[in-house]
């Protein structure tokens, strides 16, 4: 497909499904671009990963200050997430930057900067269905 039949096919679903502008879209549905942190969250993790297999798999982008799993309070076992923390900004960019969607122990990684936690305030996530719902009235 080409560069005009592209744009009309855009223009075609915006139309129709009353999408607004991307610049409006992205404003309004995403939270502000945050500042990079030294702290990466890291998903997907197997139930095999234990803490020193997470930070040799980190430790060639840097000094790995901290690693943490997160565990079920219950059962004990992981939750499939936890968080790598660098000594700075650098060295926690370049290791999201390669290693997301690389796969540790058989499963793809999702790596993103950590977010602050927000104690006793619910955060709220749309869901990509909910935009559509959202636009019909």
């Amino acid at each position: 497909m080409n560069k005009k039949s592209l744009a009309f096919v855009a223009t075609t679903i915006s139309t129709r499904f009353h999408v607004p502008p991307p610049q409006t879209q992205c404003r309004f549905y995403c939270s502000p671009p945050s500042p990079s942190s030294n702290k990466l969250f890291v998903g997907g993790l197997s139930w095999s990963v234990d803490e020193k297999s997470l930070k040799d798999a980190f430790s060639s982008f840097g000094d790995v200050t901290e690693v943490r799993i997160v565990y079920d309070k219950d059962s004990g076992r992981p939750r499939g997430f936890g968080f790598v923390i660098f000594s700075n900004e650098d060295d926690a960019k370049c290791a999201k930057d390669a290693m997301d969607g690389k796969a540790l122990l058989g499963r793809p990684l999702r790596i993103n900067f950590a977010l602050e936690k927000a104690r006793g305030v619910p955060v709220v996530v749309p869901r990509l269905s909910d935009i559509g719902h959202l636009n019909r009235h």
